[in-house]
């Protein structure tokens, strides 16, 4: 069971990826000089958003279980 986790694990984690990549080249599709700001501030909301899926992916399904001594 836990391979099993850890393997949909990891390909959640590369889907949020591949989703990012394609959100943030949507959003720099044509660069205008007028709205770079916006662009900017867009594309840190989107790797934002990515990374914290990535560490929830990391927190609660890769996640080792706890050994009891």
């Amino acid at each position: 069971m836990l391979t099993v986790k850890k393997i949909v694990s990891y390909l959640l984690i590369f889907l949020v990826l591949v989703f990012t990549v394609i959100a943030i080249l949507g959003i720099w599709e044509v660069i205008d000089l007028d709205n770079v700001l916006r662009k900017i501030m867009s594309s840190l909301i989107v790797i934002f958003a990515a990374a914290a899926v990535v560490l929830f992916i990391f927190a609660v399904l890769i996640k080792e279980p706890e050994k009891v001594e």
